[in-house]
């Protein structure tokens, strides 16, 4: 069907002169909206919650609270000092953020522009090791980070997003689709594999590297396995291993609702703004693998 910006989708206006058409699009629609409801309705729930009393959780069935004081999450968060692990959290997330540009940046335009020897045992290893459950490596990959003394830091958080085979498969389509005329014009200047990735391909890669960046945001402040034992009673928590700790101290139920809608408020926001270049990405990706 087309909007107003002249693009088509699946369905035509042509299409929507049918009854079976149109009520197929209500149809859809309606599934569309529901899906809506049931994700966003727990988190409504929860960010209601935070502005009710302890008594009033507990006793009132009602979804809406009796006052928005707004001082109830300025209370938690200074209570439980947040702020210290936001800053934790925002030291991981930038330093994932760019090892997984960098080295899975670098190893998918290995794959895709220089193909040294026995590239196509690298990318099959690459493409199978997306099929291995990461819970299942967690055990090795710690035992190997207490043998090289690096617990209690932040280097094998960032290390473990720069090695992530799917950032690697997404950054090889990219540049698949990258001319070879640049790539040969470049090497004919004299100038090197490492300085035409930097000087060639960054440049032309720039939505890749946002989407890459986005999903290692995510990654990085979601993840809580690997920051648990890694930096658990060290002071370095991250948000989420910290969330864990609350809810086994003497935290209130209210204080902890009010700190999981602290939790869930940057991923919703970066979502949010660059939903489409996800979308678009992920979907060339798809067709191109």
């Amino acid at each position: 069907m087309a909007n107003k910006g002249g693009e088509y989708g699946i369905i035509r206006d042509l299409d929507l002169s049918s009854p079976s058409a149109r009520m197929g699009y209500a149809l859809v629609y309606a599934a569309c909206i529901a899906a809506v409801i049931v994700g966003v309705a727990p988190m409504l729930w929860i960010a209601l919650s935070g502005f009710k009393t302890i008594k009033e959780f507990v006793l009132s069935t009602d979804v809406l609270p009796k006052s928005f004081d707004i001082s109830k999450y300025s209370d938690t968060w200074n209570s439980l000092k947040f702020a210290r692990y936001y800053l934790n959290s925002l030291i991981s997330v930038a330093g994932s953020v760019c090892c997984a540009v960098v080295f899975n940046g670098l190893l998918g335009y290995a794959l895709s522009k220089i193909r040294p020897a026995g590239w196509k045992i690298v990318y099959a290893l690459v493409m199978a090791s997306l099929l291995i459950p990461a819970t299942t490596s967690i055990v090795p990959l710690f035992i190997n980070i207490a043998r090289l003394r690096l617990t209690g830091s932040f280097v094998p958080l960032w290390l473990s997003i720069g090695a992530n085979a799917f950032f690697v498969v997404l950054f090889k389509n990219f540049f698949d689709s990258l001319p070879n005329s640049l790539i040969e014009a470049a090497k004919i200047d004299g100038a090197t594999d490492f300085r035409i990735f930097r000087s060639v391909a960054v440049p032309l890669s720039r939505s890749i590297i946002v989407v890459v960046a986005i999903y290692a945001v995510n990654a990085a402040w979601s993840d809580f396995l690997l920051p648990y034992l890694v930096l658990n009673q060290t002071g370095l928590e991250t948000v989420m291993v910290r969330l864990f700790q609350f809810r086994n101290g003497k935290t209130s139920d209210i204080d902890i609702l009010r700190a999981v809608v602290f939790v869930v408020i940057p991923p919703t926001i970066i979502f949010l703004l660059f939903q489409k270049q996800i979308t678009q990405v992920s979907v060339h990706a798809g067709i191109k693998g």
